[in-house]
């Protein structure tokens, strides 16, 4: 193989010294992927699997109800795993999931059902209740199928495990690490859709209400913000972790790295090739 000009020597070399744009971090041991609060948090997804109905809850008024109340008709169902207390994260979600039910022609109650249900065992139903008034007040119409329940005997991480859910109380904060994240399950009760983040689409959860009122699921292809967005209890929002992104930078980096390195060494070879065309024999 001939060797490389200079001046494409010399472009490769720019480009191999170049800096590599990255956001800044704070100083993080290479091995730490995440802090202890998140290691185990995140979402399993089980679609197909069905949730135990028998599992009961606290209801708004104060009385046991088991989910197999909710999942009596031939409606899909909404489930969403929050705490009431939940300085910012929960309520995000549930303003995300409130804003794209009002985009919806179907309404909670008529052709599909939504169960919220607190994850910390310490919420009583007086705070359901509170819950449940306030955003079906922002939710704008009459919606008797939208239930607040409270967690009893432990039942609420039992149902967490079953749907995948994993959340992790940290004991510095007393706040709970968890995604963002809501299930959609068929009028049997099993899984059928997960959705994640804090805005959701009303064409989204259009097709994942249908798709479970048919009794089909599919696994989501929209993961990506349970690798790059955690909710840090610190700061008490979302944040981008460093660790994530300059892993993704760099790989992005070297995939753009490896394809000027390609070019450059077929326009090289192309030229060469062109120049032996070029040359005239000596007499």
């Amino acid at each position: 193989m001939q060797l490389l000009s200079r001046k494409l020597f010399a472009l490769l070399l720019g480009v191999l010294a170049a800096p590599v744009l990255l956001p800044a971090a704070p100083s993080v041991a290479p091995h730490m992927a995440l802090p202890s609060e998140f290691q185990g948090v995140g979402v399993d997804e089980k679609i197909g699997q069905k949730i135990n109905l028998d599992l009961t809850f606290i209801a708004e008024n104060g009385y046991p109800v088991a989910l197999r109340q909710f999942f009596q008709s031939d409606k899909p169902v909404i489930v969403n795993l929050v705490y009431y207390s939940c300085p910012m994260l929960c309520n995000r979600v549930l303003n995300g999931q409130t804003d794209a039910l009002r985009g919806l022609a179907w309404t909670v109650g008529k052709e599909f059902e939504v169960v919220t249900i607190s994850i910390d065992p310490t919420e009583m139903f007086n705070l359901a209740q509170q819950k449940r008034a306030q955003y079906l007040e922002s939710y704008g119409r009459p919606a008797t199928g939208w239930h607040f329940l409270a967690d009893t005997e432990g039942h609420s991480q039992q149902l967490a495990d079953q749907l995948g859910f994993h959340y992790k109380l940290d004991e510095r904060t007393h706040q709970y690490a968890h995604a963002a994240a809501i299930m959609v399950l068929t009028p049997e009760g099993k899984v059928a859709r997960y959705l994640y983040g804090v805005n959701f689409k009303n064409r989204d959860v259009r097709l994942a209400l249908t798709e479970a009122a048919e009794g089909r699921g599919s696994f989501s292809l929209n993961r990506f913000l349970l690798i790059c967005f955690h909710y840090d209890p610190h700061a008490k929002g979302y944040v981008l972790f460093a660790t994530n992104i300059m892993r993704i930078g760099g790989a992005l980096c070297a995939l753009i790295l490896g394809f000027v390195i390609f070019r450059l060494f077929r326009s090289e070879r192309l030229r060469n090739g062109g120049d032996h065309h070029l040359l005239v024999p000596a007499k």
